[in-house]
């Protein structure tokens, strides 16, 4: 299993896209939504979805989907 970039994302995004590709049976993790948080610039930082090379196809169509 080796992970790979799907994107990056403002850090409520992120965890909504997880949340989107869970729902699809789709693994997936956010890295990184933590960083910098306790100077405050979290918000400036984007989040890396990150999901196994072999769904990152499927990832993408399952976000191209409309809910």
């Amino acid at each position: 299993m080796a992970l790979v970039e799907l994107g990056r994302y403002d850090r409520n995004e992120a965890h909504l896209v997880v949340g989107r590709l869970d729902s699809e049976g789709i693994d997936a993790i956010a890295f990184d939504g933590n960083a910098s948080i306790a100077d405050g610039s979290w918000f400036l930082i984007p989040v890396r979805v990150m999901v196994d090379e072999d769904d990152l196809s499927r990832a993408r169509q399952a976000l191209a989907q409309p809910i």
